[in-house]
């Protein structure tokens, strides 16, 4: 039994969110290798937009296919910090402009 939530080995059992309802997730599937495929955008640049998006959604299991898949696919490190760094800079101002709503709120209730 593991002593934390996020086991790296679980990320090979994906497929087994598929089991009670196959027909869901095989559309699932589907969809998804489609959107991979080679398209206006290199299957390099979508490895490296999936590895950011990992990052912003904090999901480990995406992070560690994404981080391999940059690397097969021909990214290097400074390529994949970048796009780490974008998704932090996006992330970060996403955080900031609802700054906006607060103020909003507050100068509302304040009057």
């Amino acid at each position: 039994m593991s002593d934390q939530y996020y086991d790296s080995k679980d990320l090979g059992r994906f497929s087994e969110v598929g089991k009670n309802v196959p027909e869901l997730s095989q559309k699932f599937f589907d969809w998804y290798g489609a959107v991979f495929e080679e398209g206006a955008l290199s299957a390099r640049e979508k490895a490296l937009i999936a590895l950011a998006v990992a990052h912003a959604v904090q999901c480990p299991y995406c992070i560690d296919a994404y981080s391999k898949g940059c690397l097969e696919k021909g990214s290097d490190l400074d390529q994949m910090t970048e796009a780490l760094h974008v998704a932090a800079a996006i992330k970060g101002g996403a955080c900031l402009v609802h700054g906006v709503q607060m103020r909003n709120h507050a100068t509302k209730i304040s009057m």
